[in-house]
């Protein structure tokens, strides 16, 4: 099982909120090398028109084994032009591109015709930073001026006009000029960090392996460094054994009740005994139902059971009911 495995019953020893007193369990102090980050900043904005060239391009090509036919595409050809609609590739990385590509068999395609812009994404959550001036602020102590350029790395997927789907891969560079707290000055240097991801909403082909795109960026930027730092612990992890995957298909009926409940017999009314039937106002005894008949009343054909009003179903055994009235 895993540690959020609903067969894993020593809740206490996962991770996750704590019930109670969180101070409770808490048993040693563990020094512990991390990163970490003395500021941050999240930045977002849509780049338009966003001219990238693309390099290393690869034919996206099916994993050696897999059909062809796996990745159907519609094409209308006349002469040496086509109209295709083909399936999106972008489930595929660079790198899963190329090893299909070697691992081909025969020799690979080229290019035809004009390309047709499908998708493009941030291919690593890993951003370069490059051009970096850090200028600490008179007026504000331990803030600075961080300016600096992070590349974005992309994927970008098209077609030809034969519908064969490439890859290829650009860069993005997106310039940042903005205010970070930066600690002072140390044996262990800080440095400086950046999380990225892209998504392009759009792009045109204008060639010469060069394409116009819209889109969409994060960059984080985090002021880091490496350092020892003294934490309290509960102690070291149980590791729980892994839980093999079953389909388990007789938990539900394994969750059942043993025995038939009743959802009748057991209500409490107006009028209720402690062997759980009702008095009527006539000094009947009913098993169910409301103190007053009403509309008469309905008897089970094998159990016996007396309910008020004319019921068609028994409420215990579900047998016919008739009606007494």
């Amino acid at each position: 099982m895993s540690f959020y495995s609903y067969k894993n019953a020593n809740t206490d020893a996962c991770p996750g909120p704590a019930n109670g007193n969180i101070l409770n369990g808490l048993n040693q102090r563990v020094c512990v090398q991390v990163k970490n980050i003395y500021d941050s900043c999240l930045s977002q904005q849509q780049l338009d028109d966003q001219r990238i060239v693309i390099e290393n391009i690869v034919p996206v090509l099916p994993a050696p084994g897999c059909a062809p036919a796996g990745r159907p595409c519609t094409c209308e050809c006349d002469d040496n032009r086509c109209n295709c609609t083909c399936p999106s590739g972008q489930g595929i990385t660079h790198q899963e591109a190329v090893e299909n590509a070697e691992n081909a068999t025969g020799p690979l395609p080229r290019p035809v015709g004009a390309w047709t812009f499908e998708s493009c994404r941030s291919s690593t959550t890993a951003g370069r930073i490059s051009n970096l001036s850090i200028e600490r602020l008179t007026d504000r102590p331990q803030f600075a001026r961080v300016r600096c350029t992070v590349d974005v790395p992309l994927d970008v997927l098209f077609v030809d006009q034969r519908c064969q789907e490439w890859m290829g891969q650009t860069v993005v560079q997106v310039d940042r000029d903005i205010l970070l707290c930066i600690p002072d000055d140390s044996i262990i240097p800080f440095t400086l960090e950046s999380l990225v991801s892209a998504i392009c909403v759009s792009g045109s082909y204008i060639g010469n392996c060069r394409f116009d795109i819209t889109v969409c960026v994060t960059v984080v930027l985090k002021v880091i460094a490496e350092v020892d730092i003294m934490v309290p612990t509960y102690g070291f992890c149980q590791v729980p054994p892994c839980e093999e995957f079953a389909e388990s298909v007789c938990d539900e009926f394994f969750s059942l009740p043993l025995f038939p409940q009743s959802s009748c017999a057991f209500e409490t009314v107006e009028g209720a005994t402690a062997n759980g039937t009702t008095s009527g106002a006539n000094g009947t005894t009913y098993a169910c139902g409301p103190v007053k008949p009403v509309n008469g009343l309905s008897q089970c054909s094998s159990c016996g059971t007396t309910c008020a009003g004319n019921g068609a179903i028994c409420p215990r055994c579900g047998s016919a009911m008739t009606n007494l009235s």
